[in-house]
């Protein structure tokens, strides 16, 4: 029997538990999918901490001309208005179809449990079997002599303890989207 693709796995277990997932060429379409969603929605504001400078000013400018605010750190500051987040992890786990971001940034965590829509890039390169295909890259997290947020992202929010009835986005986004990007800048 023939071994479906990690891509195909991660597609369609991320999909089951309700993340919303496209591939996609390269970042910069990630940003006009970005700024297409919020505007498809009618929200106005948008966050991409962790965006490298040069992404991030085309993001500026992709929502200037859509009439929507790109919100600046610290995203404390902007926490009750967060539409939309759109931010990098780090790996994808085909098997569960979960997403593991390792950050030190309050802007990064804000982003990811306050906003409405998480909107979560991941490069096909970062997709791995399980989480034992990502050990080394766990104890290096916990073996930094530093404080770290480690999440693992599996669909939008969801909780079925008020009255075993399941509710979405009571714990943060109510929507999660999955970019998986096939080409990367060198």
């Amino acid at each position: 029997m023939e071994e479906k693709p990690l891509i195909q796995i991660m597609t369609e277990k991320a999909s089951a538990v309700g993340a919303i997932v496209h591939e996609i060429r390269s970042v910069s379409d990630a940003l006009r999918y970005a700024v297409a969603l919020n505007q498809k929605k009618k929200f106005l504001t948008m966050a991409c901490p962790g965006l490298d400078p040069d992404n991030c000013k085309v993001l500026l400018d992709l929502c200037e001309t859509s009439g929507m605010a790109l919100l600046e750190g610290p995203l404390r500051n902007h926490a009750a208005c967060l539409d939309t987040a759109l931010t990098w992890v780090d790996y994808g786990i085909a098997d569960t179809g979960t997403l593991m971001l390792a950050s030190d940034s309050e802007d990064i965590r804000i982003a990811t449990m306050l906003s409405k829509i998480h909107i979560a890039m991941l490069p096909i390169s970062k997709i791995r079997r399980n989480t034992g295909a990502i050990e080394q890259a766990l104890n290096g997290i916990l073996t930094k002599d530093c404080p770290s947020y480690t999440a693992f992202i599996t669909g939008p929010s969801r909780t079925a303890d008020i009255e075993r009835v399941l509710a979405i986005g009571v714990h943060g986004p109510v929507e999660l989207h999955l970019l998986l990007i096939r080409k990367m800048p060198a």
